[in-house]
């Protein structure tokens, strides 16, 4: 991550700018108890009229000034946040992108939406309206304190004084609020993570009638969310009135002190005016420091998250070197491939395979066997603890991460549709590439032309968020679409075809058969989706316990025979879905 000082030397033109347009827009401001002092000194007490319409014309002009300069400095500095605001949340979401699954592993979306949205804006608010503030405050004390000096310096160490004591308050208060700032951010973004999973679950929810349950989580993280700013209220509270009591005693005792030199003829009525306008003026720093306190506080806080962000680093990265293939076969081979996460837990143990181009694999295992990680590790989603991997005889460690990832289509158990239409969803990953004729093609292979085609707008329709509105079966069956349309080597289902009835799955079983150029692995429940593959291997607690053909399972007797008989021993020896008939039971 850039520091935040390369952000803002990137605008340094811009920031002078916005620092020009505020300098002439306080000093424009020093100006007016100036003629204020000469209209009561020379006109109302010395008598020189003629000297009137110029000292008004002066406060007019003076005027336009103001508010020339004043738009100019915020809409520069405002300008500048966006710009920073905007840079700073590409490349943080960026930053997310690159980190490898283990790091999706234990973080929730929630707190990575609060940090890409709410945690840049309060920094797009420092960067902007605090930064331009802060200069603000302390050009314009400086330069209204030089003011007040050049009149009467015993005068203006009363205005000193009351400085000096605001801006102690203001650091108390700025310690204070630091470590809540951090605590709100984090339960800020567990309040997301709440929120975000009930309204994604929101049919789950309703479902199992845990309405009640679900509003009391919320209301939980609701109440600690509350309790925190509250916190935060009562630190500001405890010190705001601090300021207000000073800005308003200071212009009434500059006036008094003030008056006493007047009548003792060392001050006049003209300067003690302008003393008092200035002393008005050094009150707005004063009650600007508790407010700037409090939004630094919180862009801090919100900067440190970020950063902790930024210091973590992908486990998968690209080699420095990559093997780029002329053109990937669909060759793949697992060589005693070994595999378990950072709590050490073994999920693969020892697996060796090997899938010829156009050839097909099997993978069929119990839940939490570890069919799934081997499709991860080939994606390189993860690393192999032990042994390699190889796609075309290359190691995939020695491949670029674009064209292995490239040329694997995979439909995934959890079929996730975008919110767009089902012609760009069929699209994904080659949308320069894919035609509608392509996308045809593919959604007639994945038996999904028919419904597509019944809806108004066919391939236009717009697909609700994570595919709302359609069946388990025709988001699979969309899914399976794009995996075809993508036209690569190496096609990947995991347990594609389980929202479908063994109709429509028998159908597109006799599609896939005649994908002969694309080496596929097949991971599945039923027999009948790995029936014919070439080879066949049987996961338990992430070994091979047996491997073979279909027919050479059976007649070993073992686990894939008592899948078998578990699944298809009642209706005879070959099965309804092997012979491809109809059925009356349809899971949609």
């Amino acid at each position: 991550m850039k520091k935040l000082s390369t952000y803002l030397l990137e605008h340094k033109f811009g920031y002078l700018l916005g620092f020009l347009s505020m300098v002439i827009a306080v000093s424009l401001d020093m100006v007016s108890p100036q003629l204020t002092r000469h209209i009561i000194d020379d006109v109302i007490v010395g008598g020189d009229l003629s000297r009137l319409k110029y000292l008004l014309g002066g406060i007019l002009l003076v005027g336009a000034g103001r508010c020339v300069f004043g738009y100019t400095k915020e809409f520069t500095f405002d300008r500048i946040g966006s710009f920073i605001a905007t840079d700073m949340r590409k490349e943080l979401f960026a930053h997310i992108q690159s980190l490898s699954a283990d790091y999706f592993d234990r973080t929730n979306t929630g707190e990575l939406m609060s940090r890409v949205k709410d945690d840049i804006d309060r920094i797009w608010n420092a960067v902007s309206y605090v930064s331009m503030l802060i200069l603000e405050v302390i050009f314009h004390t400086a330069i209204v304190l030089f003011c007040m000096y050049s009149l009467n310096w015993k005068l203006a160490l009363i205005p000193t004084l009351a400085m000096l004591i605001t801006g102690s308050i203001a650091i108390l208060e700025e310690r204070r609020l630091g470590d809540i700032y951090e605590d709100i951010s984090e339960e800020n973004a567990a309040l997301n993570t709440v929120a975000e999973e009930n309204l994604a679950g929101v049919r789950t929810v309703k479902a199992f009638a845990r309405e009640k349950y679900e509003i009391g989580k919320f209301l939980s993280h609701n109440n600690r969310y509350y309790e925190l700013n509250m916190r935060q209220s009562k630190v500001f509270v405890k010190y705001y009135p601090y300021f207000s009591l000073i800005t308003k005693l200071l212009p009434l005792i500059v006036l008094l002190f003030g008056g006493s030199l007047v009548i003792n003829g060392r001050l006049t009525i003209g300067s003690l005016s302008a003393f008092v306008e200035y002393s008005m003026n050094i009150v707005w720093p004063m009650e600007m420091l508790g407010w700037l306190s409090n939004d630094f506080s919180s862009a801090v806080g919100s900067y440190r998250k970020i950063r902790k962000i930024y210091a973590e680093k992908p486990t998968i990265t690209e080699p420095e070197v990559p093997k780029m293939l002329p053109g990937v076969q669909g060759k793949v081979e697992f060589k005693n491939v070994s595999f378990h996460k950072e709590d050490g837990h073994e999920i693969l143990h020892d697996i060796s395979f090997h899938v010829k181009p156009g050839g097909t694999i099997g993978i069929m295992g119990a839940t939490g066997a570890g069919k799934t990680s081997i499709i991860q590790l080939l994606q390189r989603l993860y690393d192999a603890t032990d042994g390699s991997i190889y796609v075309d005889d290359v190691n995939i460690r020695d491949m670029s991460l674009k064209q292995l990832r490239s040329n694997i289509s995979i439909v995934m158990q959890d079929v996730f549709l975008f919110s767009d239409t089902i012609s760009e969803n069929v699209k994904l990953g080659k949308r320069n590439l894919v035609d509608l004729s392509t996308i045809r093609g593919a959604s007639s292979c994945a038996q999904a032309s028919d419904f597509i085609e019944k809806l108004d707008e066919q391939y236009d329709t717009v697909i609700g968020e994570r595919g709302v509105g359609l069946s388990g079966g025709q988001k699979q069956r969309i899914s399976i679409a794009r995996a075809i349309a993508k036209k690569n080597p190496i096609l990947v289902l995991d347990d594609s075809t389980s929202a479908l009835d063994m109709e429509t799955e028998y159908a597109i079983q006799q599609a896939l058969l005649e994908l002969t150029d694309t080496t596929k692995l097949i991971i599945a429940h039923r027999i009948s989706a790995v029936r014919n593959a070439d080879e066949i291997i049987v996961l338990e607690n992430g070994s091979i316990k047996e491997r073979g053909t279909h027919e050479s399972l059976l007649a070993q007797k073992g686990l894939y025979y008592e899948t078998w008989q578990a699944q298809y021993g009642a209706l005879g020896t070959d099965g309804p879905a092997l012979k491809g008939e109809n059925f009356s039971h349809k899971n949609y």
